[in-house]
């Protein structure tokens, strides 16, 4: 190949890992894995394209269990990691991930069949000590949102006794999150919640954290509620606090957001004119490829479909929103939940006038999540859906990822700098 001809840097962090599965597999056996033509992969080896950056983890996957993985440009920690959206989102930008804590055994399954680690997935981290953590250059976390007791905070200082995070956040698992920054001090941070812990307890809730973040660790922060219907077809708001150890130039006005309602439905629905691609790990679950549709299992029985109407109607008598969310291809939905397995009303398909509406697919949910196809579901549709339902838009993180790249990749920051509070 004529060097001349080579367009894509070696230091590509894709590439990496497309180098390390080259070494265990041939190149087709990884092109029917990724679903791509064993051409595609030779323009990759020969560095004339280079491969889209969602398929990072597919490729982990055919890296053998207890083999070392490629360096990253940064190591990053994934806490109450979920399924790992966070995770995908930092490593196409090249970081490593370097430990993982999940206490749900079935979003530990999920996890463990898509991302393949030397290090297992540490559970309840309530139990874990900060000092057994590894070092890390960013902190993930998608911490549940809890209220604090800050009661007696002053008597508590007067008696010389505990405070900071330390009284304020104990019980919370926010607390686990300040104790392993102040123990481990990483470069940054990415923690996400939803919209309303601004507002959660009037308040309070936010502000102990912002001060735990920025009086008591000494971190500077942005943080900004972002609507996933800039990325997918999905209304769904969720805050993000993005935290340095120094000041840098991080914007979040830099994110390019794309108009609301721009991506719509049809862009991640089971598509049938004969185009949906095949998923040999889905095995017909979701689509039936011979009829070219969604499984009839997804369509609501007429008593579901009955029963949702009369509650729409008996709510709509006395002046309430409540009711489901029908709509078609041309739509954006309603935010899916964890509880989207119970009924599937907050995202309900339209089918025509002679069928009734039809419940998204696990695979339509990971899609809306901005999962791509190779990401495996090896769980029951009720846990599938409870596990996108609880995950982050990988996409938002992605763009978030991409826009903290720079500083966490930069060479001038300070190894440690010293708290803000005495700890004696």
């Amino acid at each position: 190949m004529n060097a001349a001809r080579t367009l894509v840097s070696d230091q590509d962090p894709v590439l990496t890992y497309l180098t390390e599965a080259r070494k265990h597999h041939t190149q087709a056996a990884i092109a029917k894995h990724l679903g791509v033509g064993i051409r595609t992969i030779s323009r990759w080896e020969a560095r004339q394209t280079s491969p889209p950056s969602y398929l990072a983890h597919a490729l982990q996957q055919l890296l053998p269990f207890g083999e070392e993985r490629p360096e990253g440009t940064f190591d990053f920690i994934d806490l109450f990691a979920g399924i790992g959206g966070l995770r995908k989102a930092f490593e196409q930008v090249g970081g490593r991930c370097v430990y993982t804590s999940e206490w749900d055994s079935y979003a530990q399954k999920t996890y463990a069949e898509n991302f393949r680690d030397r290090h297992p997935i540490a559970g309840d981290i309530t139990q874990v000590q900060a000092t057994d953590i590894p070092d890390h250059d960013v902190l993930l976390a998608g911490f549940p949102c809890q209220p604090f007791s800050i009661a007696g905070v002053s008597k508590k200082n007067a008696l010389g006794k505990a405070h900071g995070f330390a009284c304020e956040t104990q019980g919370t698992l926010f607390f686990d999150v300040a104790r392993i920054i102040e123990t481990k001090r990483p470069r940054a941070f990415l923690l996400e919640n939803v919209k309303n812990l601004v507002s959660h307890d009037k308040g309070r809730t936010f502000d102990v954290i912002r001060r735990t973040l920025t009086e008591d660790l000494g971190y500077h922060i942005h943080y900004r509620v972002i609507d996933g219907a800039h990325f997918v077809p999905q209304h769904r708001e969720r805050i993000l606090i993005v935290g340095f150890r120094e000041p840098v130039a991080f914007d979040f006005d830099a994110l390019p957001l794309r108009p609301k309602g721009e991506i719509k439905l049809k862009d991640i629905l089971h598509r049938t004119d004969g185009t949906e691609p095949v998923l040999e790990w889905d095995e017909g679950k979701f689509f039936d490829h011979k009829k070219k549709c969604v499984q009839d299992k997804y369509t609501l029985t007429d008593h579901l479909w009955n029963y949702l109407q009369r509650y729409a109607e008996k709510h709509r008598a006395k002046g309430n929103g409540f009711g489901f969310g029908l709509v078609t291809p041309d739509n954006i939905a309603r935010t899916l939940s964890a509880r989207y397995y119970k009924d599937g009303s907050e995202i309900l398909i339209y089918q025509g006038k002679r069928k009734n509406p039809r419940r998204l697919t696990p695979r339509e949910c990971a899609r809306l999540m901005g999962f791509p196809d190779t990401f495996r579901i090896p769980v029951s549709d009720t846990r599938a859906y409870k596990q996108f339902g609880n995950s982050v838009v990988v996409d938002v993180m992605a763009h978030v990822a991409k826009l903290m790249q720079p500083m966490l990749e930069a060479d001038t920051l300070e190894p440690e700098l010293p708290l803000r509070y005495a700890t004696a």
